[in-house]
């Protein structure tokens, strides 16, 4: 099937898909670009729903997919990305069921750039972290700038957005650490975190005195007296290998 308007109402579809984080939660579908990504979401078992591309397929289709050829133009109006590939897709976002346990969960707080949070899902699919949080204004998980960071990982690790109100009612016995500068703060080296859930704030911030509240102490990476602080993601890669390092 051949597009060639960008006023065509699938075009239009996918374009809000990758504009509007309401939308795609009110369609359950999100849009992501390029060859690799649809590799990626094909094996994991996501179901595609529309593929448009400017150039021939060269992978099988998954059935119920529908293929629209277009041109390069059309790509690029649909596209997030400045130079993008010759196929966007929107597929069904992924569904993971409840949040019933904080044991071995990543927890994010205030993460608002996509790119923090889809390098810490990539990461906690790579670690074998259990599942990552999401707690107040977080980037959208299903963005395509997420997507794109997470280099397929959003199509198979369980990502969960909630508040810090639900959080407390599923704690349980689960130990929570939230990592922070204080006076009282553990050095990570000496914690056992398996079995934990660690908490990770936003930059600028840091976590909210309502999530360190909520957790069972805090823990700090030890680093030289000339820098304050870590990138989001790159802290909390370091906590996800104290907390799965034994199981690597």
């Amino acid at each position: 099937m051949k597009i060639t308007s960008r006023k065509n109402e699938r075009v239009q579809h996918l374009k809000r898909l990758g504009a509007d984080a309401s939308y795609r939660a009110m369609c359950g579908e999100m849009l992501c670009d390029g060859g690799k990504l649809l590799e990626e979401a094909i094996a994991a078992g996501i179901e595609i729903r529309e593929i448009f591309t400017s150039g021939a397929l060269d992978r099988i289709v998954p059935a119920g997919a529908v293929v629209y050829e277009t041109d390069r133009e059309i790509i690029e109006s649909i596209s997030t990305q400045k130079t993008p590939q010759s196929v966007v897709f929107s597929a069904k976002t992924p569904e993971f069921g409840e949040l019933e346990s904080l044991d071995g969960a990543i927890i994010l707080e205030n993460i608002q750039d996509p790119g923090n949070v889809g390098s810490v899902i990539r990461t906690a699919n790579a670690f074998g972290v259990r599942q990552v949080v999401l707690v107040g204004d977080c980037a959208d998980p299903y963005s395509p700038k997420t997507i794109r960071a997470t280099m397929g990982a959003a199509f198979k690790k369980p990502v969960y957005k909630t508040s810090l109100d639900e959080l407390a009612m599923i704690k349980g016995k689960t130990p929570v650490y939230a990592a922070a500068l204080s006076d009282s703060a553990a050095d990570v080296r000496k914690i056992d975190l398996r079995s934990c859930a660690v908490a990770v704030g936003n930059e600028g911030r840091g976590l909210t005195r309502e999530m360190i509240s909520f957790c069972d102490g805090t823990i700090i990476i030890p680093m030289t007296p000339y820098c304050e602080s870590l990138n989001a993601s790159v802290a909390a890669a370091i906590l996800m290998w104290e907390m799965t390092k034994d199981n690597l």
